[in-house]
């Protein structure tokens, strides 16, 4: 029996991917990961490291961006925020979309928005949406809180972090005073 060019290139596709997926099953077997062990482990890390600092993760400012809020305007926050679109939405009684909707976020508690499930790391933080706060997660939201649900990697230039913070301030009926 002689097979066709077409039915020995499906073989050969068909076995290619069933070489990639036996090989990714029989891997996931071998060294199977917890998620939940990652994030103890990486939450475990970050305490023993503010422990030996003497920080609380929220004090640091490595771009300066605190000591910009009383420089930027709001209106560039509103454009850097067009990053967070997608999933927050700004406005006041704004539905949630998969983040949180940030109206009135500065000063509210942390994993503290009405009807919006955070993850155990962000409501397990205890305290407020302070300034520091919010630079420090804007920073690098997954090293704020290890084990968020957050994917966005977070804002490296100060003079960003700033403007979202002082746009975020805007959003509420009487604004926090600036630090």
């Amino acid at each position: 029996m002689r097979f066709s060019l077409l039915e020995k290139f499906a073989a050969a596709v068909l076995a290619a991917l069933w070489l990639v997926w036996g090989s990714h099953t029989i891997g996931e077997a071998l060294l199977h990961v917890d998620d939940s062990l990652v994030n103890a482990a990486l939450a475990a890390v970050t305490a023993e490291r503010s422990e030996a600092t003497g920080t609380t993760g929220e004090s640091a400012d490595e771009g300066g961006a605190l000591a910009m809020l009383a420089s930027v305007d709001a209106e560039r926050g509103k454009k850097v925020f067009n990053k967070c679109k997608a999933c927050h939405t700004p406005g006041r009684g704004a539905a949630h979309r998969i983040g949180p909707n940030l109206w009135d976020v500065v000063g509210r508690v942390k994993g503290g928005a009405e009807g919006f499930k955070f993850s155990a790391s962000l409501s397990g933080l205890g305290g407020e949406w302070s300034y520091e706060a919010l630079n420090a997660f804007l920073t690098k939201p997954k090293d704020f809180a290890p084990g968020n649900k957050m994917t966005f990697p977070g804002l490296k230039k100060a003079g960003d972090r700033a403007a979202v913070i002082v746009y975020l301030r805007s959003l509420s009926d009487s604004p926090s005073p600036l630090p």
